[in-house]
């Protein structure tokens, strides 16, 4: 299991809902979206819909020790 795959998990958890009521949130079938997060491989974009399908934001930055963002 990846980091990102854990990460989702860990998400639908907390949002309280399954992989099938995220895979429907996003016009996904149940079956399509758990293979993908069995691989774990998601584009910055796929995060964003699936964050926003759980009621989240997903935030992707590089800081630095002086509080720089990239």
């Amino acid at each position: 299991m990846t980091d990102m795959t854990k990460k989702i998990k860990l998400a639908e958890t907390y949002a309280g809902i399954k992989e099938a009521e995220l895979a429907r949130r996003l016009g996904k079938t149940s079956q399509a979206l758990g293979q993908r997060i069995r691989t774990g491989k998601f584009s910055i974009e796929e995060l964003e819909e699936m964050a926003k399908a759980m009621g989240a934001e997903f935030v992707c930055y590089f800081e630095f020790p002086d509080g720089t963002r990239l």
